[in-house]
Formats: C-alpha cells, sequence, structure tokens
C-alpha cells in the first residue's frame, strides 16, 4: 500500500476497531462512523466556524480538544442549575478533555487550527 500525505484540514480521520485508520473528506456537522473514533482538525475564523452559540455533548466517550494555533476559550456547561459556566483558555500547543457527556462549546479569541478527538455516535447540539 503506498503512503501518502493527508491534509488533516480538509480530512476527517476514522480511528478504527483493530488499530484501522481509514481518511475521508471532512463533513460538515458532526456526523457518524460506527466504526471508532474520529480526529478531525480544521481551521475556524469565525465564532460561527465552531458554533460557538450551539452547546455540544458526546454523551458515549470524553473529547480531547486542542488548540494547534491561536487561542481559544473552551465553555462547559454547569452540572446544577445557577452554576457559572467553566471557562478554560486554550492556547497554541494546548489541550482539555471534555468529560462524558458533558456539554461544552468554543470561543475563539483569534483563527485558530483545532484538533478533536472523539468517539461521533450520538453527538448532539443544542441552541445556547
Amino acid at each position: 500500500m503506498a503512503v501518502t500525505p493527508i491534509d488533516l484540514l480538509a480530512s476527517v480521520v476514522h480511528l478504527g476497531p483493530g488499530g484501522t485508520i481509514r481518511t475521508g473528506t471532512a463533513e460538515p456537522g458532526l456526523g457518524s462512523d460506527p466504526g471508532g473514533w474520529r480526529l478531525r482538525a480544521f481551521h475556524a475564523r469565525t465564532d460561527a466556524d465552531v458554533h460557538a452559540d450551539q452547546w455540544e455533548v458526546h454523551p458515549e466517550a470524553e473529547e480531547i480538544v486542542s488548540c494547534l494555533i491561536g487561542k481559544m476559550r473552551l465553555h462547559l456547561r454547569p452540572e446544577r442549575p445557577g452554576h457559572p459556566e467553566e471557562e478554560i483558555t486554550l492556547t497554541a500547543g494546548t489541550a482539555a478533555i471534555v468529560p462524558r457527556g458533558r456539554w461544552h462549546r468554543i470561543r475563539l479569541d483569534t483563527p485558530s487550527n483545532i484538533l478533536a478527538v472523539t468517539l461521533p455516535h450520538g453527538s448532539r447540539l443544542e441552541k445556547r
């Protein structure tokens, strides 16, 4: 099998059971792949690129969110009513692990390259 470069900003990488890896075109929205984990890198110019006005949740797995270039804030919805959102600042080269089932969203401080890895099954968005 020939080994060729992968444009991570234009592809989704699926990490499957048994150590398989396959790539595909980056799909808009959350998508789903029953074969395992999804690694996605993308360039976000504005808050609209990271659906900052919506909460996202992954009920079946944790998610690692990494800022490769730029600066952004990861917001975690309060687990109990009346409590404030948690806000984690991510700068180039840093990451945070979002707990399984925790609603979260991203806001940009500057245009950023972002890398995220999670199981996409059952992922949902909800208007903020």
